[in-house]
């Protein structure tokens, strides 16, 4: 009897030490896997959750005040090209300036839409349509007044030697503009634009001089 008591404590002792050591090993894998499983999570949906709001789109990019002032003095200067061209198509005369005057307005009444979407994105207050755009005339090309209405005098040879003359200054001005942006601006977008500004509106002042016969 007393071996078999000896051999029942002993037996009781190891199943107690064996599930002791079972459960120690629970606890130490349970927190082994929620350390491991809590820190990666956590550092996944810590990176994941920082990066979305610091990470802008490509597409969006940033903008600093050389972008607004690029957009809030394009849109004006825009807009009267945009006019000038309208009245090429019942007074010019040379088909080639009709055609041109064409091109002018295909292209920068899109960008005028372009700038304003543009401006209102940022929080801006997009430039009043109207005798306000005439106000700016002294700067970067932009008609008076007077010239805009002698233009609209004008018809014939005499409307299209005008429209040229005054057409190239303007162009000159936006291209001004234009380099001004792609030395100060930071937002590729209107990079991009000044970029395509500058190509096209200077192939446009050689093709105007050429017919107005100059060098």
């Amino acid at each position: 009897m007393s071996s078999k008591r000896s051999l029942v404590r002993r037996t009781a002792t190891a199943v107690v030490a064996s599930a002791a050591a079972v459960l120690v090993l629970a606890a130490c894998g349970g927190n082994g896997a929620d350390t491991s499983g809590g820190s990666s999570s956590a550092a996944h949906g810590g990176h994941d959750g920082a990066a979305a709001p610091s990470a802008p789109s490509a597409a969006q990019g940033q903008h600093n005040a050389a972008d607004v002032a690029f957009a809030k003095g394009m849109i004006p200067h825009h807009r009267q090209a945009v006019e000038m061209a309208d009245l090429a198509a019942t007074r010019a005369e040379n088909a080639q300036v009709k055609k041109l005057a064409a091109d002018i307005r295909k292209a920068q009444d899109p960008e005028i839409r372009t700038l304003s979407g543009w401006l209102s994105s940022w929080g801006e207050q997009v430039p009043a349509e109207g005798a306000a755009d005439h106000s700016a005339h002294g700067t970067a090309g932009m008609m008076s007044a007077q010239e805009m209405d002698r233009l609209k005098n004008a018809s014939g040879n005499a409307f299209d030697t005008a429209f040229m003359d005054l057409m190239v200054k303007h162009h000159e001005g936006a291209v001004a503009m234009a380099r001004t942006e792609q030395t100060t601006g930071s937002f590729p977008a209107a990079r991009t634009m000044a970029e395509a500004i500058i190509s096209s509106q200077s192939a446009e002042i050689a093709q105007m001089n050429k017919l107005l016969g100059r060098s």
